[in-house]
Formats: C-alpha cells, structure tokens, sequence
C-alpha cells in the first residue's frame, strides 16, 4: 500500500458565538482527512451535522472504516458508490480531488474542467438573535453587499424590519432551518416581501414541505434540509425555486458538481453555502460556486481565527485558494 490515511478532529472557535432555530455553538468542530501518496498529501474537512445523525466520532469512524479501500488506490468515482453522500465522503473526496491536483500538477478546479476561478462575492450571516441585537448586527454590517439573516422563531416579523430598518440598503437572504409552521408561512412570506427579502431558504421542516406545492411563492423558496443529493432533486423540483448546495450534504465535490449541472438543467436557481467551517472547506466548494448565482461561503469570516494559509476575502470578496491551502 503506498498511500496513508490520516483523520483528526480539530475545534475552531466562533467570533461571539452562532445561534440558529435548532440552538446555538461556540466553536466549529470539523473533521479533516489527509491521504498522502509519497510526497504529495491531499487534505479534506468535513462538518459532522447532528441534523442528519452525523457526530464527529461516527464521522471519524466512517472514515477510517475505509482505510484500505483509499490506501491501495480508490478513485474519486469509486468513492461515490462505496459511501453515502454526507459529512465523512465529503472529506474523503475533498481529499482525494487535493490530492489529484497535487500529483498532476494541476489546480482542482481545472481538473474539473474550469479554466480559472474568479472571485466571488459572499453572503454574511447574522445569527439568530433579538430584533434590537440583529438590527445592530445588520447595521454593524452595511458595508457588506449581501446579508444571509437566521430566522425561525417568534418574532421574526419584527427581526426583519427592524434589520431592514438599520440597513435600508443591503440585499437581504433568510434562512428560516426549518422554523417556520404551515400556518404562518404565508404572513411571513408578505412580511418578507414588504422587508425586500430576495430569498428564503427552508422555511418548514422538512416532512411538511409539500404545502409548498399547493401556495405562492411571492419570494423565491430554496431548499437546504430538504436537498442533499442528486436522488433528493426530484423531490425538490417543484416544490422550490432553488437548491442550497453544500458540500457535506452531497458528500463532496464530485457530486455537487454533478448535482449543480442537473439542478440549472431543471431550471433551478443554484446556490452554493456552507456549514461553519474553515478556508479548507470553502476551496472545493468555491469550484462548484463558480455556476452559482447565490454564494454563502463566509464560514471564515465567522471565526475567531482561519487556517494559514487560507482564503484571502476583501470585505465579501473571495479571491481563489491558495496551492498550499488546497486544491
């Protein structure tokens, strides 16, 4: 065997903390894979998400259950049937797509048929929080072209104008991660109307999103929770208007790019975003965004510190990863 694999758990803290509906953390625990062949290592990270029953030992474990597949030579298209999509492919394929580039002497992204990258302008997320301290946030934030807002729990007709108030001028995004009840959706949709929101993302839980079929849709509706895969994109056809990619629900770039391609093929809006992660998340998932028309890759941005090197961002503005980062 002429390969090594390595996993390691690692804990980035977060600037003030990060809350959504579901609760609220302090630090980003990843998981990152390396699998060196001589002198080349390819590095991948992952978020093991509770939402989908992932913690960051069954990650782990899933890994290196794989150990001897990956160090006698596994292929990235091999990869895609000996593991499901989630958290632990995701790091093994990011790894894999690093170390392809490394050995060939070429960047990831033209690996994957792209002849450069160009920058790309993230969203900013403020946490969930009271209408006072977001309203703060936001205006804290005017500087930032474009504003990703956490909602999802009593109030949040309130949150949004008042948000809207302290930054009159700001696009605005909002993530509802499932808060929402059949009940109150169409009022919130007009609230988000009324306030200039241009996109929602998962406003109900995901069980109970087929009510989208039957009401309008005055804001664009995205799915996250509900879309994984390329087998979830049937089922999100028609009841969205678009796709939140994120790598550790595809299970990592390969199958994000191939589910970007069949998502625009179905005339949905793409959108590329991230769990709370570092610079070495963001580098693979910057080549899937390049097709994308809604990027939410500020993960850096909201920690206390980023790996070095990592990715250079000029207020929203994401220059492509450095070779020593990745890819």
């Amino acid at each position: 065997m002429s390969r090594q694999l390595r996993v390691e758990h690692q804990s980035w803290p977060i600037t003030g903390g990060f809350r959504i509906s579901r609760g609220a953390k302090t630090a980003a625990e990843i998981v990152v894979a390396e699998i060196t062949d001589g002198d080349a290592t390819g590095r991948g990270e992952c978020v093991p998400y509770a939402r989908y029953g992932e913690t960051v030992a069954g990650v782990i474990e899933d890994i290196n259950a794989h150990a001897g597949a990956l160090c006698e030579g596994l292929t990235r298209e091999d990869l895609q049937s000996l593991m499901p999509p989630g958290a632990a492919r995701n790091a093994v394929d990011c790894a894999l797509w690093d170390l392809d580039a490394k050995m060939t002497r070429k960047r990831a992204w033209e690996l994957a048929g792209i002849e450069a990258l160009h920058p790309l302008t993230t969203a900013y997320t403020l946490s969930l929080d009271t209408a006072e301290n977001m309203a703060a946030a936001a205006g804290a934030a005017a500087h930032r072209p474009l504003l990703k807002i956490k909602l999802g729990q009593d109030g949040d007709g309130e949150r949004l104008r008042a948000i809207r108030a302290a930054a009159p001028g700001l696009r605005l995004i909002v993530d509802a991660n499932e808060g929402w009840a059949a009940g109150d959706i169409e009022a919130m949709f007009a609230v988000c109307a009324e306030t200039g929101v241009e996109l929602v993302e998962q406003p109900l839980p995901a069980g109970d999103d087929a009510l989208l079929e039957t009401i309008g849709h005055p804001i664009p509706v995205c799915a996250d929770e509900s879309a994984h895969g390329l087998a979830s994109l049937d089922a999100v056809s028609g009841r969205y208007d678009a796709i939140n990619i994120k790598l550790d629900k595809t299970g990592g770039l390969t199958e994000a790019l191939a589910l970007s391609a069949a998502a625009r093929e179905r005339g949905l809006t793409v959108m590329v975003g991230c769990m709370l992660a570092t610079s070495l998340a963001m580098a693979p998932a910057m080549v899937v965004a390049q097709e994308a028309a809604v990027v939410d890759l500020d993960g850096p941005l909201l920690l206390t510190e980023d790996r070095d090197p990592g990715i250079a961002f000029d207020g929203s503005t994401m220059s492509a990863p450095p070779a020593a980062l990745w890819g």
